[in-house]
């Protein structure tokens, strides 16, 4: 097992936040206080603080053809969490970014990939390699 990285981000307010990510993504919610919420995010901390002047749009580079957020995070899952958290977010009408679908397709690095903003806009990338072993191919 890898050793849990810690994110920390700007919200605009719990109650979303909590909603969004304990509901809707499925992420166990740790401490919080109303200032902040801690969650664990597929096996990774993540600590949302509500700091409204710190949101932007991120901007966006080119990659396979699509605009893609240059400040996201998100997830690697497995091949069927991450099909099974697409239909789920299809299901709940999320606005996607990028619409899910498969990256680099026949090549190197081959992924499905997709692209969404959680309520504060904050940008969040879930992909997944059929072949792990590609996660880190040149």
């Amino acid at each position: 097992m890898n050793t849990p990285f810690h994110l920390a981000f700007p919200v605009k307010d719990i109650e979303s936040t909590r909603s969004f990510f304990g509901e809707l993504l499925g992420c166990e919610i740790g401490r919080s206080t109303d200032k902040w919420i801690d969650f664990n995010f597929f096996g990774h901390q993540l600590s949302a603080h509500v700091k409204p002047e710190e949101l932007a749009q991120a901007n966006t580079n080119a990659v396979d053809g699509k605009n893609v957020p240059v400040r996201h995070f998100g997830a690697v899952l497995e091949w069927n969490q991450w099909h099974e958290l697409s239909e789920k977010l299809k299901q709940h009408g999320i606005d996607f970014v990028i619409e899910p679908y498969i990256r680099f397709e026949g090549e190197v690095g081959e992924q499905a990939t997709m692209f969404f903003l959680d309520p504060s806009g904050n940008a969040l990338e879930f992909k997944s390699f059929k072949d792990p072993s590609q996660i880190f191919a040149k």
